[in-house]
This record gives C-alpha cells, structure tokens and sequence, in this order.
C-alpha cells in the first residue's frame, strides 16, 4: 500500500484554483455515452464499452490524487440487463479484466474497493475479482471506489427496509427509534460520504435511478461529452463549476435574505 502524501494533494489541489473548503469530498459519475460516441465512431458498442474503460483509470487516478473522500462510479445498472445478450458477455468480462488490471492503480493510490449492488446475477468470473480487489484493499486508508455494479437505488432501499424490519422482528431495532441515520446506515454506502456532487456525462438529465436517497442535496453537472472522451480536464471543469456554487440545504444564502 502506498499514499498520496498531502504535498502532492496540496499541489493538485492548488492546479485546480479553488479554495480548499469548495472541492468536492464525494462525486458520483454517470458514466454514459459509450454507444453513442461508438456510433460516431463507426464503431461498435462492445468498442465503446471498451474505450469507456480505459477513461476510468484516468478519472480515479485524478480524483484520489485531489484528496476525494469517495468516488463513485454508475457502470452497470439492474435495467442494463435487458440489453442484448453479446453486449452484456462483453461488459462482463470488462469488468473481471478491469478488476484485475486496475488492482495496482488502487493500491498505488491507497484507495478502498466498494460495491454497490447485488451479488446475485453477476458471473462468478466478476464475483472473484471484485471479491479480490475488495479483500486486499481493506486495510487501505484512502479514497473509497465506489462500483455500482448490478445496481439500482430502489433495489437497495428495498433491502435495506428488509433488512431493518428483520432486526425490528428480533428485537434489535425499535422502530420508534428508526430515523436516516438508521436507514443510511443499513444501505450498501454505509460510511461512504453522499455525493456532494453528481456528474452525468452525454447531456441526459436524469437520474436514472442512481443513489436515489443519497443524492438529496447534491448538485448536478450535466455535459454533453460522451464518456469514453471524459478527460481529466472535464472532471476539473465539473469540479470548478461546483466551486462557484452555494450550498443552501433547504436554507437561504446571504442574497437571498
């Protein structure tokens, strides 16, 4: 395991421009446009998929050199399974050789592995790896990764409800006692920092059932570029655009007084 020392958080941090107190801890990604940017490309979707894989490295290896909290990448979606049956055999094995190719990267950069999602449904192939990439980057200290994989928000509130009601029916949980608190702390983002900062790239504007209750108070950056040309410069630029903004939480700033 290594870490970033805070001299070189500290420069890339002062690279991006903005003060210390308006970075980001916690970014969520979309991570969309692989298909249409294939497209464009006269190429298939299977090499979109594959382009949009070698832009992770690059994101993840920008945000925890910045200091993040936590990063958190939307890749494969429950719904994402109605897709064609080559598509998906393409991405699953993206994701086993991503696992495996990526390991250094993590560890390199001290960051922990996390999944977001469920288990059942996806390849043992994918299961082994991630199972892998998480069990020896347990003890790191860093930036959490955050792979949603297999995942959609209400499938994770739903058992995290189960969850809970199962302790309320042993007697562990009151249910007077159930407040966010209890509820975030039974979802798969346990102890992962909500996103302050949810950035969906090829210009969609929704959500697609992505973190659903984590997401509350985040804000939105929305760019029309397709992610395999995601650069590190588009991610300082979503970065710098939360910079300028105010936070209100449901309050009022100073103007709007």
């Amino acid at each position: 395991m290594a870490n970033i020392s805070p001299e070189a958080i500290a420069a890339s941090r002062g690279r991006l421009g903005v003060p210390d107190d308006h970075i980001c801890r916690s970014v969520g990604i979309i991570m969309d446009g692989n298909g249409r940017w294939a497209k464009q490309q006269g190429l298939s979707r299977s090499q979109g998929h594959r382009a949009g894989a070698k832009v992770v490295r690059k994101i993840v290896t920008e945000a925890a050199g910045l200091g993040l909290d936590a990063l958190t990448l939307y890749s494969f979606s429950i719904e994402n399974w109605a897709r064609p049956a080559e598509e998906i055999n393409v991405l699953m094995h993206l994701y086993a050789d991503y696992l495996v190719a990526e390991r250094p990267t993590v560890m390199a950069n001290n960051i922990r592995l996390r999944h977001l999602g469920q288990r059942d449904g996806l390849p043992n192939m994918v299961l082994k790896e991630l199972d892998e990439s998480i069990r020896v980057s347990a003890e790191n200290t860093g930036m959490y990764l955050c792979l949603a994989l297999n995942y959609g928000s209400r499938a994770e509130m739903t058992d995290a409800v189960r969850r809970i009601a199962r302790k309320a029916k042993e007697g562990k949980i009151d249910p007077e006692q159930i407040n966010p608190s209890v509820i975030s702390a039974h979802l798969d983002t346990c102890n992962v920092p909500d996103p302050d900062l949810i950035i969906r790239t090829s210009g969609e504007m929704r959500v697609s059932n992505f973190l659903l209750w984590q997401i509350s108070y985040s804000e939105f950056y929305v760019t029309d570029v397709y992610w395999p040309d995601f650069s590190e410069q588009e991610f300082r630029k979503a970065l710098i655009d939360f910079a300028t903004r105010r936070r209100r939480f449901g309050g009022l700033n100073e103007a709007s007084q």
